[in-house]
């Protein structure tokens, strides 16, 4: 059945409006979107992390730049603004949220890098000793400083009983960490873990809160952006 020159012209107008609404809805979207910057100590553990992370949260207001750079502390801060500066003036846009990741290790100038990364309006996704701590919050509750190879037979001990394959090793960079963390692990735990650690310390001498980590604020942002616009 043929529509009448009525029923046409109202049909289009019908298209021109949802076209229009369409239009405004992208141009919204692009009013609210938040742009992370996220630049790694690690050359791939973290960065295969947080890449697995935001595939898996999907938001339409979150755009995110990860680099690894394979550099600690203070140096890691400076490479960090170093790189914010090239993508800004590349890409003609600001980031709304920069996040420095690292760890302890056996540098002196942990605390320095926090200091600086602050005064740089940077945030310090920093874990006291090993990221790997991060991920052993999501099983169990640890308070007590041990070193990073220590996380690592732990966190390898843990996988194994939740899998029930006393064959499982864990590798560091393992591109799978997220989704195995997902479906053995418990990121509600962890979070909370995270924050009954934090709460034992006081102080700013960074380098003697260990255990702590602060990747949990990280992670909420990232599952969360939309919080950073209220």
């Amino acid at each position: 059945m043929g529509y009448s020159r009525k029923e046409e012209i109202a049909k289009l107008r019908q298209q021109r409006r949802e076209a229009k609404a369409s239009k405004k809805r992208k141009e919204n979207v692009r009013e609210k979107l938040v742009r992370f910057l996220i630049v790694c100590e690690g050359t791939k553990t973290e960065p295969h992390y947080f890449e697995a992370l935001i595939k898996n949260y999907i938001s339409t207001v979150r755009e995110v730049t990860i680099e690894g750079e394979g550099r600690a502390t203070v140096a890691l801060v400076d490479k960090t603004l170093e790189i914010k500066q090239e993508l800004e003036r590349k890409n003609a846009m600001s980031f709304d949220r920069v996040w420095v990741v690292f760890d302890k290790d056996d540098f002196d100038d942990f605390n320095d890098a926090i200091k600086k990364a602050h005064k740089l309006g940077f945030q310090s996704a920093w874990t006291n000793e090993a990221f790997e701590l991060w991920y052993y919050l999501h099983f169990e509750y640890l308070d007590t400083g041990i070193g990073r190879e220590a996380y690592i037979d732990k966190l390898q001990d843990a996988f194994r009983k939740k899998m029930g394959d006393d064959g499982f090793k864990y590798r560091k960079g393992n591109p799978d960490i997220y989704s195995l963390l997902q479906q053995y692990g418990r990121e509600d735990l962890a979070k909370r873990f995270a924050k009954q650690l934090r709460a034992l310390h006081t102080g700013t001498n960074y380098a003697m809160h260990k255990p702590c980590t602060m990747v949990d604020k990280l992670v909420e942002e990232l599952e969360h952006p939309e919080s950073l616009l209220e």
